[in-house]
């Protein structure tokens, strides 16, 4: 059987707390709040790419690294003067098909 509907393998969702960041390979397409489950349409993270994962130690210390956060990382965006680092990933999740289907592209 085939599937024609849009690549689920390219986007992740990092869930924190209260947050979904959805990610295309590094860039973040989506952000939904999971008590509501509505789009943050205004979100500044939206259509940035991932700047890195931020690991944070019971001593203060804090380690950056490229690429997408693990669970228990943070994920970190830099655009325009600003910084963003999201509190800790605490799942990262494949989207379902029709949550794909409706990103912009």
């Amino acid at each position: 059987m085939q599937y024609d509907g849009p690549e689920r393998r390219i986007h992740k969702v990092f869930v924190t707390r209260n947050t979904e960041y959805h990610v295309r390979k590094a860039t973040c397409v989506g952000v939904r709040d999971r008590e509501s489950g509505c789009w943050m349409t205004t979100h500044f993270a939206l259509n940035l790419p991932v700047a890195g994962a931020i690991r944070f130690f019971e001593s203060g210390a804090l380690a950056a690294a490229p690429g997408l956060p693990q669970v228990g990382e943070s994920m970190y965006f830099e655009a325009r003067g600003r910084d963003l680092v999201t509190s800790s990933i605490v799942s990262v999740e494949r989207p379902k098909a029709d949550t794909v289907s409706t990103y912009a592209n």
